[in-house]
């Protein structure tokens, strides 16, 4: 058995090699040729796929063939040129530091809390600040800024206050006296129309006071219910996020009833305690029979609700918009309906806890 020259049989890596090597040279020359007899300079390119010098077995080339391509025409390739930085564009001795930006939710500011006064503080400070003001009206009349207010008569003190002009004319002197008091429960009234808020404003006011500050993160629960097939306890839930601001979804599964509720801590705390101590989920809520007797008592067990919270924290910007209800018959439509709002992670792990949780 006979093999032909530059062949390369196997178990002789390095007759394999030098017949390699032996082929490019030929190739090589006949490229010269071919570009002398043409006039093509551009064919010597081809010519660049060997090494001009020989490379022994062992030594490692300066370049190797497959980089020749993208080396610049008459660039001579050493250590030095290598490392000039015209030759790597947009790379600098300069060490980048990236932007810091803040955590999305800050949690560790320090806690201020407001300083109330007790009754007979606030009594008191009332009356330093009567007296002051006081103090400045006497000072303008003193100084001629304004003119001295009339004496306060009342029917008790005109007598007092008067003196022998209510003895001269009684009945002159009442009638002042009284249209001086109702000059004044006039002032007093319009005084206090002035300061009552519109109708819109107590509206603002209310829902103000009830929407809670967010910018700093929002406060998510989710709750698991096994059956949530009553209406009256649907209905306390969709009411009570609606008055308290809460935005959030209802996931409508067999024995995996999910309810994500969004908003800020103090609604929260409200909510919670509507799901796991006013609503009594315990309730029989399905038809069944009374006088069924052939149904077992490990069904009857089955069929007690109950609620559960299943995660609690806070995330950077709400996922939901106002409450309201999915009906999912199946486990990858609820966790599609998830996942549109980037929030299948609530689904997966109440699904879990489903399964994981014996019947009790």
């Amino acid at each position: 058995h006979t093999h032909t020259p530059g062949s390369c049989a196997s178990g002789t890596p390095l007759k394999c090699l030098f017949g390699l090597q032996a082929q490019l040279e030929k190739l090589q020359a006949e490229i010269s040729q071919a570009a002398k007899k043409t006039g093509i300079h551009t064919s010597t390119k081809l010519a660049l796929i060997t090494p001009k010098k020989e490379v022994k077995e062992g030594d490692i080339p300066e370049v190797e063939w497959w980089d020749s391509y993208i080396i610049p025409n008459g660039m001579d390739v050493k250590a030095t040129d290598l490392l000039k930085r015209e030759d790597y564009f947009g790379i600098t001795n300069l060490v980048e530091h990236p932007a810091q930006l803040s955590p999305p939710v800050d949690s560790d500011l320090p806690v201020t809390l407001g300083v109330y006064l007790t009754k007979k503080e606030q009594k008191k400070l009332r009356r330093q600040t009567r007296r002051e003001a006081q103090k400045e009206l006497q000072e303008k009349v003193r100084l001629g800024l304004m003119p001295p207010p009339e004496p306060k008569v009342r029917i008790s003190n005109l007598m007092r206050v008067l003196g022998t002009e209510a003895v001269q004319d009684p009945t002159k002197v009442e009638a002042h006296v009284r249209a001086q008091m109702a000059k004044r429960q006039k002032a007093h009234e319009e005084a206090n129309a002035a300061r009552k808020l519109t109708v819109e404003q107590r509206k603002a006011k209310k829902v103000k006071k009830l929407k809670e500050d967010i910018s700093q993160g929002v406060h998510i629960a989710v709750y698991r219910v096994r059956n949530l097939g009553n209406p009256a306890k649907k209905f306390k839930i969709e009411a009570n996020a609606g008055q308290l601001y809460l935005t959030g979804v209802v996931v409508l599964h067999k024995d995996v009833n999910v309810v994500v509720v969004e908003g800020g801590p103090k609604a929260q705390k409200k909510f919670k305690r509507l799901m796991l101590h006013r609503i009594k989920w315990d309730e029989q809520t399905s038809n069944t029979k009374g006088d069924d007797d052939e149904e077992s008592d490990e069904e009857s067990v089955k069929k007690t609700n109950k609620c559960s919270l299943v995660w609690e924290g806070t995330a950077k910007e709400r996922s939901f918009g106002e409450m309201k209800f999915k009906q999912c018959p199946t486990e990858n439509m609820a966790r599609e309906h998830f996942k549109k709002h980037g929030t299948e992670h609530y689904w997966d792990l109440a699904l879990s806890e489903s399964v994981l949780e014996p019947t009790d």
